[in-house]
């Protein structure tokens, strides 16, 4: 499919940028094997089995910005059951500032040392410098782990099942846990003080052990010249054989089962900056026929009667309205909210919904930080009511699922609870942001744990770009168009990877019963269409119209052999037949053994390079080939 197809013109089709995507040098020790990214290791498994998802050394600017290092210097020896690593890496800052970094890596069978030593030119600012260690979620998430405290203390404890808002382990010097029956691995950190936190608030699939607590001050300044050194050392106890892993060329079966609740509804945002825009494509928008649009409105950044006039144009044209409105919390709460309402009424904007949350909630309360003033939510929601009688009162949070899990609402004031994800607060390479579904299950089950079964659950505004930063001043600018964390910008909205992304996510929120989630805009950094082109349809507008034809439809669950590399959904139409959506969350070619027969359309590099759209394919006898990152709609 790809033959005779430039490499450049293919990452433009799968990233929407010709940036390579980083090189993987595969290191092996015996039966310890991980792969080198970038001076950082990923993938660290004994005999096939993951042990850690990563060991990195980061370096994170005031705004909780990554870094990205320039390496000099990198040697890799491998051989005799072993390898070594050395590099020295350089972080320079918006004002010239510089650190410079040492790693060493040694590796042997059971045995993986990394080593770093940081010296800053001139005194440094930061909000973390040092060592990150990854433990996966699957399979790991409620077992029992013993973990040793720099005093010396060693404690059996369990990693939490449910996301724990705050950190579960503090003051840590190592942890160690079960890879496999009869093998042991431990996890020994040096140089600073260490804790954990449960990445799965953020979407990250993984449980994460940092330096330097967050109830210590930040940012804070390295002392230019001062060296400060860390050390990671993992160690691997076996008794026994391993039990040989899964194969991962294995066809991946996807196997229907009971039909049960309803597919969430599919909605865009539109915020003020892009009502123009969309009010330009609304051929576009009545193609898509969404059952939702979410209007952003935000008094604190100067929306006003003009946003609300301009959302008015828009209301009705996308099935239900819903305004999220950023409470200002600067006067007696029920005129902010009567005055609201009266510019509503005076711009003509039928509204369905309001979301509400305060303007303080936008910024993020780490663990142990003093809680911003606020008026208790109650009060809030009690005169939103007032105010809007007639509406479906949602509240929550319009950032992620962290915020919401440390300040929880009271949810029997509500119609709906919401809040948002984004799969690249902490790390933006493609496997990253596609493991991050892996904690979207965890992440609507630990809700559950607190608004209810029966709460409607929404999940605002979700893409991969950051469409607000609550952790730093300012989203990352990104004008080279690379994988970078934070950035508002992904580049991969462009291509095809955002429409398996897309997929994927809906199919985590449909086996939840989530009522309705918002996938993308229209237009601008996040839209369905083409920001230099606004003519031309992005890959993941025909998934988001397949998504929203879907939307409220019976749902039939389906179970995928592998969800890490496939995930499906599938509902029932008005006329009584099936019709499943299957993603690729890979770059590597799938061989899918489908549900049940039918007709089939495809949305891969071939689609996208020849500009028509999805194109019919023969899906075979109950068998197909997925392209990566490709996405499959069969009906029938």
């Amino acid at each position: 499919m790809t033959a005779g197809i430039s490499p450049e013109a293919l990452r433009l089709a799968l990233f929407g940028t010709p940036e390579p995507e980083p090189e993987v040098r595969r290191l092996k020790a015996g039966p310890l094997s991980a792969e080198l990214i970038e001076g950082n290791l990923r993938n660290i498994r004994f005999h096939g089995v993951e042990v850690l998802r990563a060991i990195s050394f980061v370096v994170r600017d005031k705004d909780w910005g990554t870094y990205a290092p320039t390496l000099h210097d990198l040697t890799v020896e491998e051989g005799e059951g072993r390898f070594a690593v050395r590099y020295r890496a350089d972080c320079v800052g918006p004002g010239g500032e510089r650190l410079v970094y040492k790693g060493r890596i040694e590796g042997r069978p059971t045995c993986l040392v990394f080593e770093g030593e940081a010296v800053p030119e001139g005194d440094f600012l930061t909000n973390r410098c040092g060592f990150t260690v990854l433990h996966p979620i699957v399979g790991l998430a409620g077992t029992e782990v013993e973990v040793e405290h720099v005093d010396g203390r060693r404690v059996v404890a369990r990693l939490p099942e449910l996301i724990d808002p705050a950190q579960p382990f503090k003051d840590m010097r190592a942890i160690s846990h079960a890879v496999a029956p009869g093998v042991r691995a431990t996890c020994r950190m040096e140089g600073d003080a260490f804790e954990m936190e449960d990445q799965r608030n953020w979407s990250d699939a993984s449980y994460k052990t940092y330096v330097r607590p967050l109830a210590l001050p930040w940012p804070y300044v390295l002392p230019a010249g001062a060296p400060g050194r860390q050390r990671v050392t993992l160690d691997i106890a076996a008794e026994g054989a391993v039990a040989p892993t899964p194969r991962d060329d294995a066809p991946v079966v996807l196997t229907p089962g009971a039909t049960r609740g309803r597919l969430p509804l599919f909605g865009l945002v539109i915020a003020p900056d892009q009502a123009a825009a969309t009010c330009d494509a609304t051929d576009e928008l009545a193609a898509l026929a969404p059952q939702e649009l979410l209007f952003h409105f935000d008094p604190t950044a100067g929306h006003g009667p003009a946003e609300l006039a301009a959302f008015a144009r828009l209301a009705g044209q996308g099935g239900a309205s819903v305004l999220e409105y950023v409470v200002p919390c600067a006067r007696p709460l029920i005129e902010e909210f009567s005055d609201l309402a009266r510019q509503v009424a005076a711009a003509g904007l039928r509204l369905d919904a309001l979301a509400v949350s305060p303007a303080v909630d936008r910024r993020s309360t780490p663990p142990g930080s003093v809680w911003p003033r606020c008026p208790p939510l109650e009060e809030v929601y009690e005169a939103a009511r007032r105010a809007f009688p007639a509406l479906r009162l949602g509240g929550g949070m319009f950032s992620y699922f962290t915020e919401l899990n440390r300040k929880r609402p009271p949810v029997a004031l509500l119609d709906y609870v919401t809040h948002c994800t984004c799969p690249i607060v902490h790390d933006a390479d493609d496997r990253a942001v596609m493991q991050s579904l892996e904690a979207l299950p965890f992440i609507l089950r630990s809700a559950r744990a607190f608004i209810g079964a029966d709460m409607p659950y929404r999940i605002g505004p979700s893409t991969i770009g950051m469409r607000h930063n609550p952790y730093g001043a300012r989203v990352m600018p990104n004008p080279e168009r690379r994988r970078m964390p934070m950035a508002e910008r992904d580049p991969r909205q462009d291509g095809l990877f955002a429409a398996a992304y897309l997929v994927g996510m809906a199919a985590r929120l449909a086996e939840a019963g989530v009522e309705s989630f918002t996938g993308a805009a229209l237009t601008g950094p996040f839209g369905l269409l083409a920001e230099d082109a606004p003519a031309r349809r992005r890959p993941v507008f025909h998934t988001a119209r397949w998504l929203a034809a879907l939307g409220g439809a019976p749902a039939i669950s389906v179970a995928s052999a592998d969800p890490a590399r496939v995930l499906a959904l599938a509902g029932a139409t008005p006329a009584g037949d099936r019709v499943l959506l299957a993603a690729n969350l890979t770059p590597q070619e799938q061989s899918v053994t489908l549900p049940f027969p039918g007709r089939a359309q495809l949305l891969d590099v071939a689609a996208v390079l020849g500009g028509a759209g999805p194109r019919p394919v023969e899906a075979g006898a109950g068998s197909l080939l997925l392209p990566a990152y490709a996405v499959l709609r069969l009906e029938g």
